[in-house]
């Protein structure tokens, strides 16, 4: 059977995540009602990965089969139609049988905002972690050197992680540096619940000279979370794109 691949751009400020929730909207369930106004039937769609409460996306992929697809342009232009204004069809694709947007994926790249200036910003503050004191995108970057590879990431992963274990394949923790602008930019194969986050909340602790660079592979060897820098906040992370 066909499997159609959306790929979804939204702002994650007003939803509780992906995930349908009896806590507050979903982006799931939004996708899932357009979906099903469009086809007059219900849908359920499979998301590349569960993005958090105020974390957006610029590149979220999500699948389901369709024995009858619609024409494509029904799925962009039909559904973004139907879509709330934070949310939106990107483009879509036919893919073949046995296609999944979880199981499928090779890798993932997230990105993540900080912005350093001497007071706050309001055009920003939906979309990047505000931080009123000066870093030092250099020494972010000596960290960020030191925790990439095939490693066990315990010390980063949230205490409620239903993972069986944090071994992870980082390819890539880049630090970005841009005027008052910092993006950290992630990429593996798979990440654990909230570790984006906790390796950024990490990376400030060294930008802010509380900790020295050699620091942040220590906490990265105890598996201890406890030893971590802060979860920074969600609404500084965007999910750029799913590989296949």
């Amino acid at each position: 059977m066909p499997v159609v691949k959306l790929v979804l751009a939204y702002d994650g400020s007003r939803y509780a995540g992906w995930q349908v929730q009896p806590n507050g909207p979903s982006i799931q369930a939004e996708v899932e009602r357009a979906l099903s106004a469009l086809h007059k039937a219900p849908r359920r769609v499979t998301a590349a990965g569960r993005t958090d409460a105020g974390v957006h996306a610029r590149g979220q992929v999500c699948s389901f089969p369709e024995e009858i697809p619609l024409p494509l342009a029904a799925y962009s232009k039909g559904m973004n139609a139907l879509l709330p204004e934070d949310v939106a069809v990107l483009g879509a694709s036919l893919e073949p049988d046995g296609f999944d947007a979880r199981r499928s994926a090779r890798g993932k790249r997230y990105r993540y905002r900080i912005e350093s200036r001497g007071t706050r910003h309001p055009l920003s503050r939906a979309f990047a972690w505000q931080i009123f004191r000066p870093l030092d995108p250099a020494a972010m970057a000596d960290a960020a050197r030191r925790l990439t590879g095939r490693r066990d990431f315990a010390a980063f992963q949230a205490a409620d992680c239903d993972s069986h274990h944090a071994v992870r394949d980082l390819g890539r923790l880049d630090v970005l540096p841009g005027g008052e602008t910092i993006e950290v930019v992630a990429e593996a194969t798979a990440f654990v619940k909230h570790m984006v986050r906790n390796l950024v909340g990490t990376l400030v602790e060294v930008g802010l000279g509380r900790r020295p660079p050699a620091w942040a592979e220590e906490v990265l060897l105890s598996l201890d979370r406890k030893r971590a820098g802060p979860t920074a906040p969600a609404h500084g992370l965007t999910l750029d794109e799913v590989f296949y």
